[in-house]
């Protein structure tokens, strides 16, 4: 059986670069993020700069360049259009971590040639965040915006996200690789490289500063990555405005914490306070979250974290595979209860669940979790629709590093199927990221393996 939906022209397209042709209001949206008073660093030797991003000029614009964002048409599905807005075009990181990463290091620079003072921007990642610091300060001192003394930056991830990490244009360099340490932790939970880092920059950012002369920036702040994506609504905007489009619409991303989601929306709402969108036409939101860490979802549909809120999963011995058709927000098979699909989602009980339950409460939405084995299922068809859209995912789903678009493409089509979506919704997919082995090549032994908070400061400050 398929759904009806209202007719629609012909899918809209457009490209633009999300941070340089919308920089103007991104500035403004800055001061407003200034007039909130900054968490406050509580450790000597640490820093927090302001949200005032450069001037634009040439180099500027060079440091830029990436940063740029794709609208095309996905086909349908049940007869529910689809869009896809393609947020990793920039090589150096195939995902949309480019965008908050860029701005990120603007402000960095920014805040080196107000004050006269070098700065280390320390950040724990999944992966992806960390590669797109990297190639954002790698890109700020090849156009000539700081030099490597003035702006380091030292990663730390889970060794379980090791082949993640790639060789980059600081690692190839020797000088750059040793003042731009990527470091690794060995733990059974990924999640222990924030309550690591957190320790570090408290215990050891003054004596950091004592021996270098830098401040350390803790970048982990919610709107660090806030800003950056308050531009995605400005590009819907401009190429498929909400207002004049013959469909309601659902926005679908694939979340650990919803950073790109909050920052749509926050976009959404300076357009409706410009007068340039109405409120009513918000678009609904479906987070969607992997078995290993559904936090978000759970939070959404039981108002806690604790996975008491899955349902129970039993055991066929006809197909060696776990079920349940109890809840439609879940996989109705998996090979795992507690699956790993990607070790880019990995934050537990995040701080900004109740902000985006928030929002779907009041615009709409929903959340789903999906199975590798649901993903593998719908590949072909996945991969048949991002082809009508311009990208090329490899044959064997095995051979994607980076599973963010999948997931997200599984769970609007599970969605769907299940009536968590209206059926006179058209969706957004955001494409967040997506890699093979092609794309990058591993860091390998240049990764540097510690344990203890020590152990990073003597990286950083030997």
């Amino acid at each position: 059986m398929t759904h009806s939906r209202p007719a629609v022209s012909a899918a809209p397209e457009g490209t633009a670069n999300l941070l340089i042709d919308y920089y103007d209001t991104l500035r403004e949206v800055a001061e407003e993020f200034d007039a909130v008073p900054r968490a406050a660093s509580a450790a000597p030797g640490t820093c927090v700069p302001a949200f005032a991003l450069p001037e634009p000029t040439a180099q500027v614009r060079e440091f830029l360049e990436v940063a740029r964002v794709r609208w095309r048409g996905a086909g349908e599905y049940r007869d529910q259009r689809l869009h896809l807005l393609d947020l990793a075009l920039n090589p150096g990181t195939n995902t949309t971590k480019t965008f908050p990463s860029l701005l990120i290091v603007a402000r960095a620079v920014e805040h080196i040639r107000t004050t006269g003072r070098p700065l280390v921007i320390f950040s724990p990642t999944s992966g992806n965040k960390g590669t797109a610091l990297r190639d954002a300060v790698h890109r700020a001192i090849r156009a000539g915006l700081v030099t490597p003394d003035q702006l380091r930056i030292m990663v730390l991830a889970p060794h379980s996200s090791a082949a993640k990490l790639r060789q980059d244009g600081l690692s190839r360099d020797p000088e750059l690789a040793a003042l731009n340490p990527l470091c690794t932790l060995d733990s059974p939970r990924a999640e222990d490289v924030k309550a690591l880092g957190r320790e570090f920059v408290d215990t050891y950012a003054a004596r950091i500063h004592e021996r270098t002369g830098a401040l350390l920036w803790f970048s982990l702040e919610l709107n660090n990555y806030l800003l950056a994506d308050v531009a995605r609504a400005l590009f819907e905007h401009d190429v498929h405005p909400v207002d004049q489009a013959a469909a309601a619409r659902t926005h679908v991303h694939a979340v650990s914490s919803a950073f790109g989601l909050l920052g749509y929306h926050r976009g959404r709402q300076y357009l409706e306070r410009s007068g340039l969108s109405d409120i009513a036409r918000r678009p609904h939101s479906l987070l969607v979250q992997h078995l290993s860490t559904p936090d978000m979802v759970l939070s959404l549909r039981s108002g806690g974290f604790e996975r008491t809120g899955l349902p129970a999963y039993r055991l066929e011995q006809a197909d060696g595979l776990y079920h349940q058709d109890a809840d439609a927000h879940f996989p109705s098979v998996t090979e795992d209860p507690d699956e790993l699909l990607d070790p880019t989602f990995y934050t537990h009980r995040p701080a900004t669940s109740p902000l985006m339950n928030d929002i779907i409460a009041r615009h709409g939405g929903d959340g789903i979790v999906v199975s590798g084995r649901e993903c593998r299922e719908r590949y072909p068809l996945i991969r048949e629709l991002l082809a009508e859209a311009g990208v090329a995912l490899p044959r064997d789903f095995a051979a994607l590093h980076e599973r963010s678009l999948v997931m997200a493409m599984t769970g609007a089509f599970n969605a769907i199927d299940r009536s968590l979506i209206k059926p006179d919704h058209e969706l957004v997919v955001h494409g967040s990221g997506w890699y093979t082995a092609e794309h990058y090549t591993p860091l390998g032994t240049a990764v540097r393996p510690v344990a203890t908070a020590a152990d990073l400061a003597r990286e950083l400050a030997p």
